[in-house]
Formats: C-alpha cells, sequence, structure tokens
C-alpha cells in the first residue's frame, strides 16, 4: 500500500510543478490555492510512505515521478523541446526509479 500512497504523490507532485506555472508568481488566487493544496497533500503522502519505504528509495522515487511527468506534461502540452536527447535523459530516470523499486527491500 505505501508504494501507491508514494505513487499518487508523486503525481500530485507533477501537479503542483505544473502548477507553479499557472500560479504566476502565486499572483493568481485560484491557480495558487490549487497548488499549495497539492503541494501539502504530497508532502503528507510522501511522509506516510516513508514510514514503510526507506527514505531515500522514497524520495529518489517522489521526485522521479515528479520530475518524469513534469518533463512530459511540458513537452506534450507546454510547447517544450522534444529533442531525442531529453527523451533519452527521462527514459534513464524511469529506468532509475524502476531499478529502485526492483531492488527495495520491501
Amino acid at each position: 500500500m505505501a508504494w501507491v500512497v508514494l505513487f499518487i504523490a508523486g503525481l500530485l507532485e507533477i501537479g503542483w510543478a505544473v502548477g507553479l506555472k499557472y500560479t504566476q508568481g502565486f499572483t493568481r488566487l485560484w491557480p495558487s490555492v490549487g497548488t499549495v493544496g497539492a503541494m501539502i497533500v504530497s508532502f503528507l503522502l510522501l511522509s506516510h510512505a516513508l514510514k514503510t519505504i526507506p527514505v531515500g528509495t522514497g524520495y529518489a522515487i517522489w521526485t522521479g515521478i515528479g520530475a518524469v511527468g513534469t518533463v512530459i506534461i511540458g513537452m506534450a502540452f507546454l510547447g517544450e523541446p522534444r529533442e531525442v536527447a531529453r527523451v533519452v535523459c527521462v527514459l534513464v530516470i524511469i529506468i532509475g526509479i524502476v531499478g529502485l523499486k526492483l531492488v527495495s527491500p520491501h
């Protein structure tokens, strides 16, 4: 169950990372409220998952999910470059995430 919680926390990290773009420096109320809400819930879920998942593994996977998801959303919807080198780097992060999960004792 901790892994599911960690995955959801990672998805919420994607949400708040992308949400930061729309807050315009926290000058827009509703995007700011949504972004801060996603931050809080993401951190709470991460904290819960880290009760049983090793902190290094959990934190690396959480940030990896957030990084990969944010880059993909940027490329797919926000006009960010889709260069082969960027895609390869994202794949390397994914391999790292999967590798950490596979070698985790929990």
